[in-house]
């Protein structure tokens, strides 16, 4: 083996793939439907390190400049891709948002507090704070100015506290779950039911649908039998005889169809010579970085932008919603248009793919620049100023005519190349200082610290969303993956609520706030050590 680690040493791209690949080959394994995932590599780089180290091989690691590339490049797509969620959180989840803050500090005073009782430094214990409460970036945060002695003190601590930052947080998820079954918050059927009108008073549209509480649409509209399909407006006054598609929650579309008529066994979706709906890839860099309003697909084309599918998310497509390269909308609009409108969103494969190396370049340069400002004696890190900078370019989308924004797909293979370079560089780092900390004791101290800030961040959420929030059980297990900013979590409550859809809501309003405030307080807590 001797041989194989000089070698590897000397050969420090080698060695990188190597962990990176064979990390992952662990990391795909799962045991009762959880795996590792990216943490693998993380684990086996400690491993490799460490055991080479043993056999007489030192400094078997990654350079940190890799390290650094890696994390950046991770920070800056997660930054772009969380951008138009995170604004939007802070101005409609306050009450979420500060009960995990509130956790998240008490969990992090304890942990100092406790760290330094048992005789851990800042660094160690600014390290078991990101391990326990699984955030990659707050890893390379807690060490002041790039610090590698620091960072692989940290590293150590993260390693130790991870895997019961997952474990505990899906006990916690489990406990939400249990009480989750009497949720009152569960969503409403959505119905989809053709109206035959038989009113003759002609009501007009907006009147039902402001009497419905703005909960049903009206998505088709044909005048007598063998009339053209339209799309109605709010305007529109129905007639004695028109058939109406009503779309909302099956009771209120019930009602609608009580108050207008009757249900007619004609169906206005599969007739679709007059008016179509399909998916569509916004690929035209040109429309990118536009809110749907500003697209005017109504007044251009006749169509509407019903829903936004990002990745795996689905969106209502509101008149706010910043457009990214690579959304796929549906569109519904006159069949005779429809080729009209695929030339000008793009429709091409290449929309999902796009880096956009302006946004790239430009934005990773001035999140380091951003990160390299000193506060006082605190600085930001390349990686914090790089999300900083993504969060902002991914809620503008474009700034005149330059698009900002990248596709999510490109983002999101994009930041898990990067997590993975860091990973591995952090995990050599760190297998050098794993022997010191068995052979001096501080192994289980760092797991009774992260266990106890895991454990006091879990239970303050659970107890501040189930009592004082008043959060349902469901919804809640979303929160605490996304609070954790955990995708085990995630898989978890999806797996065991069958992909309920509030699982990912919660998840998604407070991940991307989670994100930054766990940075920001693993680099305070790092700071210390200075």
């Amino acid at each position: 083996m001797v041989p194989l680690f000089e070698f590897l040493r000397e050969n420090p791209l080698i060695l990188l793939f190597i962990l990176v690949g064979v990390g992952m080959i662990f990391g795909h394994i799962k045991v009762r439907g959880i795996s590792l995932g990216a943490a693998a590599v993380l684990f086996f780089a400690v491993f490799m390190s460490a055991y080479a180290q043993h056999h007489g091989v030192d400094n078997m690691v990654v350079p940190h400049l890799m390290g650094s590339f890696g994390l950046i490049i991770f920070a800056f797509c997660i930054g772009i891709t969380s951008g138009p969620n995170f604004f939007n959180a802070i101005k409609t989840s306050g009450g979420p948002i500060i009960a995990v803050l509130i956790s998240y500090i008490v969990a992090a005073i304890a942990g100092v507090a406790l760290g330094r009782t048992l005789g851990l430094n800042f660094s160690e214990i600014a390290g078991t704070f990101a391990g326990a409460i699984t955030n990659t970036p707050a890893l390379e945060a807690s060490a002041p100015n790039g610090n590698e002695h620091m960072l692989a003190q940290a590293t150590v601590g993260y390693s130790i506290a991870y895997l019961y930052g997952v474990i505990g947080m899906i006990i916690f998820a489990t406990l939400a779950l249990s009480y989750g079954k009497h949720d009152k918050d569960r969503p409403a059927t959505i119905a989809n039911r053709t109206v035959r009108v038989e009113r003759e008073d002609h009501p007009h549209i907006g009147d039902i649908y402001q009497r419905h509480a703005e909960t049903v649409t009206f998505s088709r509209l044909r005048r007598g039998e063998e009339g053209p399909i339209s799309k109605p407006n709010m305007s529109d006054a129905l007639e004695v005889g028109d058939l109406v598609t009503v779309v909302g929650p099956t009771d209120a579309v019930n009602k609608v169809v009580q108050e207008l008529g009757h249900s007619s066994s004609h169906s206005l979706l599969s007739d679709r010579s007059y008016l179509d709906f399909r998916r569509i890839t916004l690929s035209d860099p040109e429309q990118a970085g536009k809110t749907i309003a500003e697209l005017n697909m109504g007044d251009r084309f006749g169509a509407t932008i019903s829903r936004v599918r990002r990745g795996d998310i689905d969106m209502v497509g509101s008149p706010d919603l910043v457009l990214q390269q690579g959304d796929r909308l549906r569109i519904v609009a006159p069949t005779s248009r429809m080729k009209e409108i695929t030339s000008f969103l793009g429709d091409s494969a290449r929309g999902l793919s796009s880096i956009n190396p302006v946004a790239l370049g430009i934005g990773i340069a001035l999140g380091i620049a951003l990160g390299a400002i000193p506060f006082g004696a605190f600085k930001l890190g390349s990686a914090a100023g790089a999300l900083i900078i993504g969060l902002f370019m991914g809620k503008v989308g474009r700034i005149g005519n330059v698009v900002v924004s990248m596709p999510f797909t490109s983002c999101q293979v994009l930041s898990e190349f990067g997590l993975l370079i860091f990973l591995a560089q952090a995990g050599t780092n760190a297998g050098l200082q794993i022997s010191v900390a068995f052979a001096d004791g501080a192994w289980w101290k760092m797991l009774v610290v992260g266990f106890v800030i895991t454990t006091l961040v879990g239970a303050g959420i659970y107890i501040a969303m189930r009592w004082f929030v008043k959060m349902g059980g469901t919804k809640t297990a979303g929160l605490l993956g996304g609070a954790q900013t955990q995708p085990a979590v995630l898989a978890y409550a999806n797996a065991r609520t069958n992909l309920d859809a509030r699982v990912a809501l919660g998840y998604a309003m407070i991940y991307p706030v989670a994100m930054v405030a766990k940075i920001l307080i693993a680099k305070v807590i790092g700071t210390m050590a200075l």
